[in-house]
């Protein structure tokens, strides 16, 4: 083996927080190598309840500054990423014995006005009895509030960062697992596996960015040989899917008894997805599993407000994702701080380590920022912030444009019909074409899976977002697995088998 080039910067960590400091290090014009032990956003970055937002509820725990960064964030993101992240208006009633409407209207005041918000919407108050909102609920609520937030595609917003990373140069690595990091003549020495082969490589860097998420802690103990590590306070959030609740195209906050919040969001167009819930999690972060007591507490709080109440067999898909959130004393797991904190390890003359802990995906952006500063800190500036006003792959349309894009899309390939050119914008934006090429017919996409998931949307998830198994495709890519039998699953597997060979796909 010939002498492998240095890197500046060894990311460890394929999650959001890790795949957003590789984009914006490559595109200021630094060597960068991101190694994942798993597929990416395949932990925390993949479980989350799917929002951009200020964090309504944070303000209680005066946490002013992230809820004004994460508001300021909203529309940046949109802006970067219209495909994937889109507005969604918030209906909050107001519920006798629970917070009181003033203070619910003045947390609502400084939510619209301290974040800089041109696009959105400003709040407003409703009238339960009158408005559609109130339909799907018990006539127990006469007033609302509705206010702005955002979706976001969560585990596409990680792809997409990857895959501009990549296209900027870095090499990103799934299913890499960086086994050990020492320090030698000045850099690291790491050492990575493959974990479908089991082959070794030595990869050198002049920095380490530790972004592992909830593994941030055994990064450092296990990895590094640092003792005595306690930073992250691992917090489970567990959420349930549901069958359509509702028609109306907003979603509900609704307050519970213990001072906890619930979301109820349209999902995926024929779901309801409900969650989240707040508890400590003392195990692996890879066996993370929703409990029964979660299903019982998540069906019990949203069954207070829907007239029709939530029922165990009313769920087709449950997941959870454990946050590693900074740990700050709090006494309870929702009170916890949801901000980042960003930590440098090493003296004098020793090749640096930069530790990232906590933060939500919302301020993922200016996570990678403030890490870029400090990144460049110890290896000189290379160039300025440039991800505020770049388009992520697939996004190079107008914010409010999403509609006419899609539109564009059907006309030019008129056999997809309007739902599966939507479905497609909405995954892939302008780079839908590039998935379907010259084709001219249904039957040139090859193959279909099951729910209209052909062979050239497979090939493209396996070339270009670095997608190996059917998991990776059905509930990280597509979600087209709402959709699919296990005989759909079992023959998508099987067609994929060759795409696991090492470091198949998604060159830099």
């Amino acid at each position: 083996m010939g002498e492998n080039p240095i890197h500046d910067i060894l990311v460890i960590g394929g999650g959001i927080n890790g795949c957003g400091i590789a984009r914006d290090a490559a595109g200021r014009g630094f060597s960068v190598f991101l190694a994942e032990m798993d597929d990416l956003a395949s932990g925390t970055s993949s479980g989350s309840t799917k929002l951009i937002h200020g964090g309504l509820r944070y303000l209680e725990f005066y946490e002013f500054r992230l809820v004004r960064e994460a508001l300021m964030e909203r529309e940046v993101l949109w802006r970067n990423a219209p495909h994937i992240i889109w507005p969604l208006r918030f209906v909050l009633p107001y519920a006798a014995g629970l917070r009181p409407a003033w203070l619910l209207r003045l947390g609502l005041f400084l939510y619209d006005h301290i974040g800089g918000r041109r696009l959105l919407p400003p709040t407003r108050t409703l009238d339960m009895r009158t408005d559609p909102a109130g339909v799907p609920l018990k006539p127990l609520f006469s007033k609302a509030f509705e206010y702005s937030d955002g979706w976001v595609n969560d585990a596409r917003l990680v792809a997409l960062n990857a895959r501009d990373a990549a296209d900027r140069g870095a090499v990103i690595r799934t299913r890499t697992r960086v086994a050990a990091a020492r320090r030698e003549n000045g850099l690291w020495t790491c050492t990575l596996e493959d974990r479908g082969t089991g082959a070794t490589e030595q990869v050198r860097a002049r920095l380490l960015v530790n972004a592992a998420g909830p593994w941030v802690d055994h990064v450092l103990s296990h990895t590094v040989g640092l003792s005595e590590v306690h930073n992250v306070r691992l917090v489970q959030g567990s959420h349930i899917v549901v069958r359509k609740k509702f028609d109306d195209p907003r979603a509900y906050f609704f307050q519970n008894r213990d001072g906890r919040i619930i979301f109820a969001i349209p999902y995926e167009d024929e779901f309801t997805l409900i969650g989240t819930t707040d508890r400590d999690f003392p195990g692996d972060p890879h066996d993370v599993r929703i409990s029964e007591e979660e299903i019982d507490y998540l069906c019990a709080a949203a069954s207070e407000y829907f007239a029709e109440a939530v029922r165990r067999d009313d769920i087709v898909w449950t997941y959870s994702a454990v946050r590693p959130l900074y740990d700050d004393g709090a006494s309870r797991a929702q009170e916890a701080t949801r901000d980042y904190v960003l930590k440098a390890e090493g003296g004098e003359g020793e090749a640096p380590l930069l530790n990232a802990f906590g933060g939500k995906i919302t301020t993922y952006r200016r996570l990678a920022e403030a890490m870029l500063d400090k990144i460049e800190a110890f290896l000189g500036r290379r160039g300025a912030p440039w991800t505020a006003e770049a388009p992520l792959p697939g996004g190079d349309f107008p914010a409010t444009g999403f509609e006419a894009e899609a539109g564009r899309l059907a006309a030019d390939y008129p056999f997809l019909g309007a739902g599966l050119a939507r479905r497609l914008t909405r995954l892939y934006g302008t780079r839908a074409r590039v998935l379907l090429g010259s084709a001219g017919s249904k039957a040139e996409l090859g193959r279909d899976f099951g729910a209209e998931l052909y062979e050239a949307e497979v090939r493209y998830l396996v070339d270009n977002e670095w997608a190996r198994t059917a998991e990776d495709i059905l509930w990280r890519r597509t979600k087209r697995g709402l959709h699919f039998s296990p005989a759909q699953v079992a023959a998508l597997e099987d067609f994929l088998q060759p795409a696991k060979g090492p470091h198949r796909a998604a060159a830099g």
